[in-house]
């Protein structure tokens, strides 16, 4: 049986169990099973390879041993260990010396949930899962790559998890352009199921491994941060199933929760490939942990200053933001500045509609920017749609095949892109036009005619744009009201005490 078939009749008996509610939470059941079977599968092979290896989780509690029979444990009995021995079991894991095995199998159990209700249909889906996957296959291995792909896009209708899935081709494009090295540092501060981090290691692996050592090393090269439980299971199977033997380095956090501060110089990466999630809003107090000039309560804007101080000098960055960042003012004028002033923001990739469909219909755009040198020049490109294309749709998805055109034309950093020319795609922006603008960035392309806007889903998130950014001015006048209410009232406090 194919692996997708085996997938879409365990999702097809998971409907019929009261507990779960929801693509979501089918998926989050789904995946907890799924890193167990592979991690066992992996244990097979680490077995084989290294004689003194010793498994992180205790013997009851090893999925060959619970699980794999397809005569064993059903009904209550199943239900009730899965419950209250085997989930607690494992979130109480502690590393064994240097092995951390223990610690990513606590930290993705640590808020993962058994939804199934009945133990009954607990057991036929793990007998699917069984019969039908064996990790250690090297064309299942591929197979189930592909079919973790398209449950990170299924992802895509499923509520808010939608946003945590960022399409193929985009992120393939980013880390080809990026060109993350052998031995640099990678990092994505908000990884998602890994989709970023996935990329990065295929392109290490394609490009730059050439002996086991090189593969150690890259092992060590790939970081990542998830603060929502479900990406971050999603996260870890899906490092696990790229090959990844110990995927710590994906820590379960809310990486804007640690004042910008303390992130020091050894912390610096070399390359960051990253789509925020925007039009979000942190909860209150999060923006304490950035300097003033920098305050606000929006996701995307938070991260771009993570970002420009996590880069070490010379390091590079690849990131996806919407059209609001580019046309906001306030805060956005502030921290625009910054990252012109501080890195050299080469290159801005305009992305048509539908490229995140259904999730949004919100203009995007990709920031190709690398830390140490202020900019002189900004470069656009406008991706056209393919011929015969008016948007894309679930079917009719963005492939990495388009942004040839953009690969042709880059040119190196190295020589400034002395080789870029302007095209009717291509534009090219000077740092003087740029500040006599504002710091506005929203440029549009000079070679086509100015087009009134009357898509319904471009004006709504302008409109949201703009309450947010009145909702900001709002927040900082109240803020500043306060402190000189205050102010005045200590000033007649200490008066009457003299």
């Amino acid at each position: 049986m194919a692996i997708s078939t085996t997938i879409k009749s365990i999702q097809d008996i998971m409907r019929k169990d009261v507990g779960v509610d929801g693509d979501a939470q089918r998926i989050g059941q789904l995946v907890w099973m799924l890193f167990l079977k592979i991690f066992d599968d992996r244990e097979d092979e680490w077995e084989l390879t290294y004689d003194e290896y010793k498994s992180p989780i205790p013997e009851r509690l090893r999925w060959r041993n619970w699980a794999a029979d397809p005569e064993g444990m059903t009904g209550d009995e199943l239900k009730d260990f899965i419950d209250n021995t085997l989930f607690p079991g494992l979130q109480e894991l502690e590393p064994a010396g240097d092995d951390y095995r223990g610690v990513v199998i606590r930290n993705v159990f640590e808020d993962a949930y058994n939804y199934m209700k009945s133990g009954q249909l607990l057991r036929q889906v793990i007998n699917k899962l069984q019969d039908g996957i064996d990790f250690n296959k090297s064309a299942e291995r591929h197979e189930l790559g592909d079919m973790y792909e398209q449950i990170l896009k299924d992802l895509q209708s499923a509520g808010n998890a939608g946003e945590f899935y960022t399409p193929r081709a985009v992120t393939e494009f980013m880390v080809n352009r990026v060109d993350p090295k052998l031995e640099e540092k990678v990092m994505d501060p908000a990884c998602g199921t890994g989709g970023f981090l996935t990329c990065t290691i295929e392109h290490k692996r394609r490009n730059y491994v050439e002996t086991p050592k090189d593969e150690q090393i890259l092992q060590k090269s790939i970081h990542g941060v998830e603060k929502k439980p479900l990406p971050h299971l999603l996260a870890t199977t899906n490092l696990i199933l790229h090959g990844i033997e110990v995927p710590d380095q994906v820590k379960h956090d809310n990486t804007l929760a640690r004042p910008l501060i303390s992130w020091g110089p050894k912390e610096r990466v070399d390359v960051i490939v990253a789509n925020p999630p925007f039009g979000g809003m942190e909860e209150d107090g999060i923006e304490t942990n950035f300097p003033s000039a920098f305050r606000t309560r929006e996701t995307a804007d938070l991260f771009m200053t993570l970002f420009i101080h996590l880069l070490r000098e010379g390091g590079r960055a690849a990131v996806v933001l919407p059209d609001g960042f580019l046309f906001g003012e306030g805060m956005k004028t502030r921290l625009k500045e910054k990252l012109l002033e501080e890195c050299n923001l080469h290159t801005i990739v305009r992305l048509p509609n539908g490229v995140f469909n259904p999730y949004t219909g919100i203009k995007t755009n990709l920031l190709f920017f690398t830390k140490g040198k202020p900019t002189e020049t900004v470069w656009y490109y406008e991706h056209p749609y393919p011929e015969g294309y008016k948007n894309y749709s679930k079917t009719r998805p963005m492939k990495f095949a388009e942004f040839q055109t953009e690969i042709d034309w880059w040119g190196t950093e190295a020589d400034g892109f002395a080789s870029r020319e302007e095209t009717e795609q291509a534009w090219k922006v000077s740092i003087d036009d740029i500040k006599a603008r504002n710091y506005n960035l929203d440029i549009k392309n000079p070679w086509q005619g100015e087009e009134v806007n009357h898509d319904p889903d471009e004006l709504l998130a302008k409109y949201e744009q703009q309450q947010s950014e009145i909702q900001e001015i709002r927040h900082q006048l109240r803020d500043i009201l306060a402190d000189a209410l205050s102010h005045n009232s200590d000033e007649n406090t200490g008066g009457g005490a003299a």
